[in-house]
């Protein structure tokens, strides 16, 4: 099992027993930036004690930089105008747990307050779960992601520009009893890390492509859930680094392909009693109207929230049909082609899937997109309409194949910041950050010469 810290109001006495009962001599800190990447330090056991309980500051260019550590030229947040001052942190100690692969170390996780905590991620998903309990309801998720394993270090990766990689496995190979008995020292490895760190896995697997898995996380109230996922995707780095392996979650490393996946699933319980508020035997498919109402406000918002769960120009390469990835807002029950899947059960396990999401999306603002245009659809008593049936990739959209996505980020882009919608949900602070930050992401991208750039126009043009 794994050790965590539980009690919410945990004294400084108690802190400090616990941190003796365990051995702990080093602790790290983090916080997850707009691009859902972990940014954190080391610190002494007295300065760890100091700001457990008044917080500490982060240097404001966490909030205000690129995954490349390029600063944003276009944002109000975080700038030069700022002077890039301490923006206020606050620890969150429910998110203290040991490294088991560290000795002796602790790491904890921290949200940007204040005015900061506009544009934070884990904020914007927190006041997400708040909004769902002041309707009465406690909000639940799990992710699933997939990820290529590569025979590669960060220098050799690199010295290839990142071309003819060594996947981990060869061929496609998905569910090989095979491959994860020959590998059962890593498959088993990632499993016990990930529950020491309560991270539980329910499920991990091959899938269909070279040296890539699938890891289904068990579910958990929503910003646990959320928790959970960027941990993982951070320390199952981590674990294959040390193994001589990379790990890489982003949508798209190869045209020929498939994508890589980070779907999620999520629920509803009533506040008062706990029970489903999605699940009503006699109905068609167990959907409850609440849950009805839910799918239906996924459904018509997804077009305006796309940034949030396509993040990067990445995201949008693996929109493309026949590769299992969604291309118009849509819905089905047991429908993997649809963007929405209603998966009927019974009261503890009647869910949707948001299949639309990328391995690469930051799991706070996923989570806040899928959860926050559920609670509209509910707000709003939507009504779904009729669930596609068969193939959704062979049906016209706009039609019955419902509102084809936005293809790239800048346009999903300028649907999102134009969204009264979003600036409703989210609030008009994080609206103009986010939309800023994801606007530099395509500009970056469109003043890059490409190798198909290369090979198409250099001599023949």
């Amino acid at each position: 099992m794994a050790d965590r810290i539980r009690d919410p109001n945990l004294s400084p006495a108690d802190l400090d027993r616990w941190l003796n009962a365990h051995n702990i001599r080093f602790f790290k800190l983090g916080v997850f930036d707009v691009d859902g990447i972990l940014r954190g330090k080391y610190v002494n056991r007295e300065k760890f004690l100091a700001v457990a309980q008044k917080g500490l500051g982060f240097c404001d260019v966490v909030l205000g930089w690129d995954s490349n550590d390029q600063l944003y030229d276009n944002t109000t947040a975080s700038g030069w105008h700022t002077g890039y001052r301490d923006a206020p942190v606050a620890l969150d100690l429910q998110t203290l747990r040991r490294l088991p692969h560290e000795a002796d170390t602790a790491l904890v996780i921290g949200e940007f307050t204040g005015t900061y905590a506009d544009v934070c991620p884990r904020q914007t998903l927190k006041r997400m779960a708040a909004k769902a309990e002041q309707m009465g309801f406690v909000a639940h998720a799990a992710c699933e992601y997939e990820f290529f394993l590569f025979e590669e270090t960060p220098h050799s990766a690199r010295e290839k520009g990142y071309r003819n990689l060594k996947s981990w496995t060869p061929g496609m190979f998905g569910y090989s009893v095979l491959r994860n008995s020959v590998h059962h020292e890593f498959y088993q490895g990632l499993l016990d890390l990930c529950m020491a760190m309560d991270i539980p896995i329910e499920g991990l697997h091959t899938e269909t492509g070279p040296g890539v898995l699938e890891a289904a996380l068990a579910h958990a109230p929503i910003v646990e859930a959320a928790d959970r996922a960027a941990l993982f995707k951070t320390f199952c780095k981590v674990f294959a680094q040390r193994h001589g392996l990379m790990a890489t979650f982003m949508a798209k490393w190869n045209a020929k392909l498939p994508g890589q996946s980070g779907h999620v699933h999520m629920s509803l319980t009533h506040t008062d009693s706990g029970d489903s508020a999605f699940y009503a035997p006699n109905t068609d498919h167990n959907m409850s109207p609440v849950m009805r109402q839910f799918v239906a406000g996924q459904v018509a918002l997804l077009p305006e929230l796309l940034p949030m769960v396509n993040n990067t120009i990445n995201s949008y390469r693996r929109m493309v049909p026949g590769m299992w990835a969604p291309l118009a807002a849509n819905w089905g029950v047991e429908n993997r082609t649809t963007a929405l899947r209603v998966i009927p059960g019974s009261k503890s396990s009647q869910r949707a899937e948001y299949r639309i999401g990328p391995a690469d999306a930051n799991p706070y603002l996923i989570l806040s997109a899928a959860l926050g245009s559920g609670l509209h659809g509910i707000e709003q008593q939507l009504d779904p309409g009729q669930p596609i049936t068969g193939n959704a990739y062979e049906l016209a959209s706009p039609g019955p194949g419902g509102p084809p996505l936005p293809t790239t980020l800048w346009d999903a882009t300028a649907a999102f910041r134009n969204s009264k919608h979003a600036r409703s949900l989210f609030g008009d602070a994080f609206v103009d950050h986010y939309a800023a930050t994801r606007e530099w992401e395509a500009r970056e991208f469109h003043r890059h010469v490409s190798d198909w750039d290369l090979q198409r126009y250099f001599e023949i043009i």
